[in-house]
């Protein structure tokens, strides 16, 4: 935090004046070194103060603005990957104003968004996109006759996703414009893993290719100028032809792309230099660039895991703010989950866990812990992960699959044709169901539900609480006729929950009667069920004494208990924190309606409605989509008004 030292008048002068990146461009060298120490500090104030995605932006200070300095952005198209590399890019990009209401409510999102500033040139909240969008981009520019440079800058462990390498493997062997660049900082949200994160390492730590590299530079530097172009020339070639024999493969070459570097991504003037000399390259380019997560900031620089993204902070030493009054907070489903499956595999050795880079996020790090020879991470590889987890379930391995909801839709194909097609019984256990907070419509795990459901022979279940998605969970590992889901949301468990052994398998395929009332019957799924116990409370004020159901099975669902409950009400409201297109209230109804056949049952549902959801915290969300018990209590009180026997039953009453 060298910024600190330099005054905020200095930091607040040099923002001042960057209202875009033309400003950026006609600054001195001086003036860019100085930008780069304000921005990462401006970074710093922002998230200390209000929490957010941290490290990975903080590495890419330099080579944000060296980007925007050599390039004419927005003409020139930047293509981020992973965005929260990006947060920079939005300060620099005339969000520094609004800077402070990233991730809240009505603020600037948390990623890259079209429909905010002409400078996000394509959505990203998803790993590995960029180059086939900037692929698509450049192919598009030839095919409309225009002139422009397309970058696409994949990073934070995206390059260990296939989705790179059938764009690397399309884009490679033609002689289109196009640049990409590789963040390269040997980091994901948790440590890079696979053959690739090794082989990019050996590359820039190999001695002999470092120390010939470091003669071509010594040499260059005793060369009088006049001859400075043609030694340059030799100079490249023959450091071509070194990486070729002291490189493993050249793997990126092979693929076609005329290779560039490594280059140190903290080396400013290099990287002014270097992406000046590439812009005016043309074909396919790769330049490689190698930062540190975290840069500027020691604490994210010794630990870049744990600091990816943080709560607010004080920036001095690190610590977390807290109001001393606050009661302490119960526990997140997550680590409620991550240490009853590390229970679980202590008393069955054929438990593994799977994660695809989110150990921490999915608390398998838990897991990891103590079984570390059970535990695979895949990296950011959806697909192979569910696919690897289908082969080892074939041999009698009980595989749990932890991804959160939106990033499982990746591998929905996997899960279709390789697991349960096979009725091989994976289990798939999904975080961040529903609303998932500040990180917005890319992370809110809305569809879940719908592409689960609609998957023969998938079982789909969740829990209203902690001690229910360990029940389930035990009721899974114990299920060996095909495969089993299981949801929970980014949230505190609402009960104290047990020890895993001391929890029971929850009956396959039933429901729970929570509460037996009369006329409306309100059959409530997972984190639903609670809200509408107590809205159920609260209608009794109202003289609607409803039944509530929890709902745990969505498939197979408790028959007995279903046909019970529509036989004995006139009126039956489903809930369920997903899409309701296509979701639990879409088949229920159409359950309900075969079943009954001529007599009238009113139906009626209240979900996520059909449209993208933004950002901002989970409980004001959930209130705007009604989501929450007075939600429940209108809508139901507005059922009972419009069901007619519901309404003679209450004025009799």
């Amino acid at each position: 935090m060298l910024v600190s030292l330099l005054g905020d008048s200095l930091v607040g002068s040099i923002l001042d004046r960057i209202q875009g990146p033309a400003d950026v461009r006609a600054l001195s060298r001086a003036d860019l070194h100085q930008l780069v120490e304000a921005v990462r500090e401006r970074h710093i104030d922002v998230v200390a103060e209000k929490g957010g995605h941290f490290g990975a932006t903080l590495g890419v200070a330099e080579l944000t603005v060296a980007l925007h300095h050599a390039y004419d952005t927005p003409r020139d198209r930047l293509v981020w990957d992973t965005g929260h590399q990006a947060y920079i890019h939005k300060i620099i990009t005339g969000r520094n104003g609004p800077f402070p209401s990233i991730r809240t409510r009505h603020g600037l999102a948390p990623f890259l968004r079209r429909d905010e500033s002409e400078y996000d040139v394509f959505g990203a909240g998803h790993a590995a996109t960029s180059v086939a969008a900037a692929w698509g981009i450049a192919t598009a520019r030839d095919l409309n006759g225009a002139d422009f440079k397309v970058v696409a800058l994949i990073g934070d462990g995206a390059m260990g996703c296939g989705l790179a390498y059938e764009a690397l493997n399309n884009a490679g062997h033609t002689a289109r414009d196009f640049t990409v660049i590789l963040n390269d900082n040997d980091m994901s949200i948790a440590p890079a893993v696979g053959a690739m994160n090794k082989y990019l390492t050996g590359m820039i730590t190999n001695p002999a290719y470092n120390k010939v590299r470091t003669l071509v530079k010594e040499a260059l530097h005793r060369v009088p100028r006049n001859f400075g172009q043609l030694i340059e020339e030799v100079a490249g070639k023959l450091e071509e032809s070194m990486k070729h024999m002291l490189t493993p493969g050249m793997i990126f070459q092979e693929l076609g792309f005329r290779y560039v570097g490594p280059v140190d991504g903290h080396d400013l003037d290099l990287l002014v230099d270097t992406l000046g000399r590439v812009r005016g390259l043309e074909g396919p380019i790769l330049l490689h660039v190698i930062t540190r997560k975290g840069k500027g900031f020691h604490l994210a620089e010794e630990d870049p895991w744990a600091w990816h993204a943080a709560s607010p902070f004080d920036k001095i030493t690190g610590r977390g703010k807290k109001t001393t009054s606050a009661p302490p907070s119960p526990p997140r489903y997550q680590k409620v989950f991550g240490t009853g499956l590390t229970e679980l595999a202590a008393e069955n050795a054929k438990i593994v866990a799977i994660t695809a880079a989110m150990p921490d996020g999915t608390s398998t790090n838990i897991f990891w812990d103590t079984h570390p020879d059970r535990f695979f991470d895949v990296g950011i590889a959806e697909g192979h992960g569910v696919t690897f987890a289908a082969g080892l379930s074939t041999e009698g391995i009980r595989p749990v699959v932890a991804i959160y909801s939106t990033f499982l839709q990746r591998a929905f194909d996997s899960i279709v044709h390789d697991v349960a097609l096979q009725n091989l019984p994976v289990i798939f256990c999904m975080d961040r169901a529903g609303i998932a907070g500040e990180d917005g419509p890319t992370h809110h795990g809305a569809l879940d539900i719908c592409y689960m459901l609609c998957v023969p022979e998938m079982t789909v279940t969740a829990p209203k609480d902690g001690t229910e998605m360990l029940g389930l969970l035990r009721t899974a590992v114990s299920h060996t006729s095909g495969p089993f889901s299981i949801r929970w949301p980014r949230d505190t468990v609402p009960a104290d929950v047990p020890a895993i052994s001391e929890i029971a398998e929850i009956p396959y395929g039933t429901w729970e009667v929570l509460r037996k009332g009369e006329g409306i019957a309100i059959l409530a799924t997972g984190t639903m069920v609670l809200p509408a116990l107590e809205a159920a409370t609260k209608l009794d004020e109202y003289s609607i004494h409803a039944t509530v159901v929890n709902c745990r099975f969505l498939k197979p669902y408790d028959r007995t208990v279903f046909e019970e409950v529509v036989k004995t009400h006139a009126a039956v409201l489903t809930l369920e924190e997903g899409a309701l297109m296509n979701g639990f209230g879409a088949f229920m109804s159409r359950e309900i309606d075969a079943f009954t056949g001529t007599r009238a049952v009113r139906v009626d549902s209240m979900g996520m409605p059909d449209r993208f959801i933004e950002h901002g915290p989970r409980a004001a969300l959930l209130a705007e989509l009604e989501l929450d018990t007075a939600g429940i209590v209108a809508r139901v009180r507005s059922l009972a008004e419009t069901a007619p026997i519901l309404r003679a039953s209450r004025e009799s009453a």
